[in-house]
């Protein structure tokens, strides 16, 4: 979604900020950028209050950030002060009570409350100034802060700014101080929020990596979305077809190029699970069946269906990649990806003909992949397990009916540091195979790079692993693989203890047996939330 238009109107400026807010409420990530910086100039409210009473539902909560915005961008495009917005929050359900169509349960009115009062003081000091790159970026993560607390949604975001520009660029300057068990650093403010987006810059063949790739060492962003690449090429083996010249950005991950308000469109696979490569090539027909049948729905936003229904951009992936390698070879796998990507644009020409709409302008992606990889038990999209012996954290809302069963399951359950109304569960893992003390950053990009040859017209979505004598090889990697990569982000190789609650954390093998030996060999969950599902009504008639 790209905010250049902010300055057309005031509905203009108003919608990338609801846009973020209604997909993150619904469950979709969504990428932004910050063209829209400089486009209004900032009014704080004058006029007599009015009260705008929240109605409890997502829409209400849309339609208060709309209002509070508007009241300070309206000056600017009306040439009139604005009237101040109040909030009557007594109709939001208190925290704790169920939420029946989506399930969960209800955080009450409070994260909104804050989201309103974050926004206000971020605006206040902006009167009479231009909106800026923080303001806008700050904004949209606050408003990922506000739905993950809303423990009903995890939310995911990319910014997207200009790889020149030190504002941008700086964003996250800030670290976790293990002493202190704090962050710390010039923007250590941000960290409360700023978690909310990954933060990437826009390359091309003729960018200076050398700033840059420095900033990335420190704490492994920003990361590179190269759209002279996404626009002219489909696979980077092909010649350029320069059929996704209207690209403007990618979605959170950067497995999927998209025009301002397209929904990426994603289908996972497992080639290392497949028994032949017959098996896999029927594997892909119904992958590409379910991708593309998703490209058929409408949505509530008729700037998304527009160019929905033109692109019909769908991304099916593959994931355990390593697996593969490690199973049968690397040309073994070349040609599984390269008869199979012909395999699905066959498919493709023979539905889009009998669906009667437009052949898919993209159809492959490669996903960083996660807990769909873990349940399959292979390694996630094109990457490497990161240690031997480790922790996987999984975040989790305090008040679930999950909590007490994985207590008594003998898991470590923690309060969130960052998330007051989230626990974090660690579990012990221990993996088999090569782990990425085994590879190097070089190997790590190569293999990104031969996926986008052969496999991905869209995008690999690859978050490459380095040691710090590896630091310095981030440059000479950019410019020597600029020409065959669309994305691509770097993480510093971090062991026990870097920053509060890491995701994954290496441990040794005998605080692995010491976690193993506290939990339970035969749980099981008992129950699950879920939605109270709604009758499907045809015309008259409903299904039970």
């Amino acid at each position: 979604m790209s905010t250049k238009d902010m300055g057309n109107s005031i509905v203009d400026a108003v919608k990338p900020f609801t846009f973020m807010m209604d997909m993150s409420m619904v469950g979709v990530g969504v990428g932004f950028d910050v063209l829209g910086k400089n486009k209004v100039v900032i009014h704080q409210p004058q006029k007599q209050a009015e009260t705008y009473v929240i109605p409890d539902t997502r829409e209400g909560w849309v339609k208060s950030l709309e209002l509070l915005l508007a009241s300070y961008f309206g000056q600017h495009f009306n040439k009139q002060p604005t009237h101040h917005i109040e909030f009557d929050y007594s109709q939001i359900r208190k925290a704790g009570e169920p939420i029946k169509g989506f399930g969960g349960i209800s955080s009450g009115p409070q994260p909104l409350e804050r989201l309103h009062n974050q926004i206000r003081e971020t605006l206040n000091q902006l009167d009479h100034h231009k909106i800026s790159i923080t303001a806008i970026t700050d904004i949209m993560n606050m408003i990922g802060q506000c739905v993950v607390a809303g423990n009903v949604r995890r939310t995911a975001q990319i910014a997207l700014g200009d790889a020149d520009n030190t504002e941008y660029r700086k964003l996250k300057d800030y670290r976790w101080d293990n002493d202190k068990q704090t962050y710390v650093g010039e923007n250590a403010h941000r960290a409360a929020y700023g978690w909310a987006s990954n933060n990437s810059v826009f390359v091309n063949n003729h960018t200076d990596f050398e700033d840059v790739a420095k900033q990335t060492a420190i704490n492994g962003e920003p990361g590179y979305i190269f759209m002279d690449n996404i626009r002219s090429h489909s696979r980077m083996c092909d010649p350029a077809d320069h059929k996704d010249h209207k690209a403007v950005g990618t979605n959170p991950c950067g497995e999927q190029s998209l025009e301002s308000y397209e929904l990426c469109c994603l289908v996972e696979t497992f080639p290392s699970r497949a028994e032949s490569k017959e098996d896999y090539l029927r594997t892909l027909k119904f992958a590409y069946l379910v991708g593309k049948t998703a490209t058929l729905v409408n949505t509530t936003w008729h700037e998304t269906n527009r160019v929905q229904k033109r692109n019909r951009r769908i991304g099916t992936s593959v994931t355990g990649v390593t697996n593969f390698i490690e199973k049968h070879s690397l040309e073994i796998f070349r040609d599984w990806l390269e008869t199979g990507y012909n395999e699905i644009q066959s498919w493709d020409e023979i539905y889009s003909s009998w669906l009667c709409v437009p052949k898919s302008i993209k159809t492959t992606s490669v996903k960083p992949s996660g807990t769909v990889s873990l349940l399959a038990g292979v390694n996630p999209g094109c990457h490497y397990p990161e240690f031997k012996y480790y922790i996987r954290r999984i975040r989790i809302a305090k008040n679930s009916k999950l909590i007490p069963q994985l207590n008594d399951a003998g898991l470590h359950i923690e309060d969130d540091v960052m998330d007051t109304s989230s626990a974090v569960v660690s579990f012990p893992i221990h993996n088999e195979g090569k782990c990425l003390n085994e590879i190097s950053i070089w190997e790590q990009v190569s293999l990104a790079s031969f996926l986008q040859r052969f496999w991905s017209d869209n995008q690999v979505s690859c978050t490459v692993t380095f040691k710090p004598e590896e630091a310095d090889q981030i440059q000479p990697i950019l410019e020597f693989f600029k020409y065959s990569l669309k994305s691509i982000s770097f993480l510093p190789k971090l062991e026990m203890g870097a920053y509060a609650q890491m995701p994954y954390e290496a441990i040794s093998k005998e605080k692995y047996t010491e976690m193993k030996s506290k939990m339970k060999t035969d749980f099981s969950i008992q129950s699950f939330e879920d939605g109270i599902g709604e009758k499907f009504c045809n015309n008259d008639k409903c299904l039970i």
